[in-house]
């Protein structure tokens, strides 16, 4: 099956109550406002693929990244707000991966280039922060915490300059994460 056609099967049902209950909607691709479908959400359902979700309009906020399977209470379990309001589907992909980190700001300072994940980037490069970062292959996330823990940001193919432009002011990304078809 082809890259497109396992994407155009990506499906997220998400659900205004605990235990997929209440009112739905589902969505296969990316939907930037979810607020005139489901006033809340407290479960959701992902039959195929996976997806970003994000506690604001317009994929802004906290994100959370959602694989195939059941969470019948996921708003607890993984201390989310009941306010999803926009979700990204995560295209599958099956190539090289290939992403430099830099130190600072608009590609300067330290540049480590990875092709792997990376569970410490003190630990492996000797580098205390992380401010800008180029994907040239494959989907990635990166975590605020060692060993893939704490806050995430989903990275697609493409140049990052400066993540508080993004509206992560305080976040320092510590280890990093591709998203591999294992994930799907």
């Amino acid at each position: 099956m082809t890259s497109s056609g396992m994407n155009m099967m990506s499906r997220i049902i998400f659900y205004e109550d605990r235990n997929f209950q209440g009112r739905s909607y589902e969505c296969m691709s990316d939907c930037p406002d979810m607020s005139s479908y489901l006033s809340r959400c407290h479960s959701c359902r992902v039959e195929r693929g996976c997806f970003i979700v994000y506690d604001r309009s317009n994929y802004m906020g906290n994100q959370y990244f959602m694989r195939r399977g059941e969470y019948a209470d996921y708003m607890s379990m993984m201390g989310m707000s009941d306010s999803i309001r926009s979700c990204r589907m995560i295209p599958m992909y099956r190539g090289n991966y290939r992403m430099k980190i830099y130190e600072r700001e608009n590609f300067s300072g330290q540049m480590y280039e990875l092709m792997d994940d990376c569970d410490n980037v003190m630990d492996r490069y000797r580098m205390n922060n992380c401010m800008s970062c180029h994907v040239m292959d494959g989907h990635w996330l990166m975590y605020e915490q060692p060993q893939y823990r704490g806050r995430m940001m989903y990275f697609r193919p493409g140049e990052y300059r400066n993540f508080m432009n993004m509206g992560q002011s305080s976040m320092r990304f510590m280890s990093m994460r591709r998203i591999t078809d294992s994930c799907y």
